[in-house]
């Protein structure tokens, strides 16, 4: 069983930053393949970023590429989510995922049905 606690939301200004973090329980994290993934306001839920348990390989939505970029401490059991350049569409809720079945680039072409979620941290971004 892996507990995900998502932390580090808040509202900031359109150009600003924010580093989301995303802590699990459990002995196994180094295991699975870890993504985020957000859900505006009357919108569907959708993929943003995902790492290979090895951190090795990253995967990004294409409307977040290079403004965003995870990470991951397996040492730590926490992944982060760096978010520069933020502007008001980003506004959602960032939810933390963790599947120890699928791989990281297989999580970026999906939008649910990971192993584990957290409850998810809201940013906002005003104009």
């Amino acid at each position: 069983q892996v507990q995900l606690v998502e932390s580090g939301g808040g509202l900031v200004q359109a150009g600003g930053s924010l580093r989301l973090s995303c802590v699990a329980s459990g002995r196994t994290f180094s295991s699975y393949a870890m993504g985020w993934f957000r859900q505006a306001p009357g919108k569907e839920r959708e993929f943003v970023a995902a790492i290979a348990w090895s951190g090795g390989s990253t995967y990004y939505a294409d409307s977040v590429k290079g403004r965003f970029t995870i990470s991951r401490d397996n040492a730590k059991n926490t992944m982060w989510l760096q978010m520069n350049s933020l502007k008001p569409e980003d506004t959602a809720v960032y939810y933390c995922a963790a599947d120890g079945h699928r791989t990281a680039q297989a999580m970026s072409t999906m939008t649910g049905g990971m192993d584990y979620w957290g409850k998810g941290t809201l940013v906002t971004v005003s104009s």
